[in-house]
Formats: structure tokens, sequence, C-alpha cells
């Protein structure tokens, strides 16, 4: 997909127009968070927070070490 996307005044502030093709392909509607990442062949832009997977991964580390604590903790 290659959309040009035109920068426009909104206030004292910049905004991108994202058509509602774009915003479907993305699964995101008026109010949801988008992120901006930078990566080697540019921006990239997702709905999905791309620190929650580092830190996914480091609770699912603990919870494997700690798994006899947690489960006496659950009890």
């Amino acid at each position: 997909m290659n959309t040009p996307l035109k920068i426009t005044k909104v206030g004292n502030s910049a905004a991108v127009i994202l058509p509602k093709e774009l915003l479907a392909r993305l699964r995101v509607s008026l109010g949801d968070t988008l992120f901006a990442t930078e990566s080697p062949d540019g921006i990239r832009l997702t709905a999905a927070d791309p620190d929650f997977a580092t830190k996914m991964a480091a609770a699912e580390d603990i919870m494997r070490e700690d798994r006899d604590i947690l489960r006496v903790l659950a009890k």
C-alpha cells in the first residue's frame, strides 16, 4: 500500500489525515492510540505497543522461574 498523506495545520500543531482504508487496515478508529517506531527503512506506524512484547517476555520469564512460589501465593 502506497498512500500519500498530506500534512495539515491544526491549531499550533501539524496533523496527518488518515484515510478510512488505512484506518481499517490498522484496525483503529477515533480515540485509539497509534505508535510510531523508527525502523531501518523509515517510520513504522502500528496500533500495537512495541514495548508491550518486551514487558510480557520479561513477565513470562519471571513466572517461569518462580512458578512454585506463585502457585503457593495463589492458594
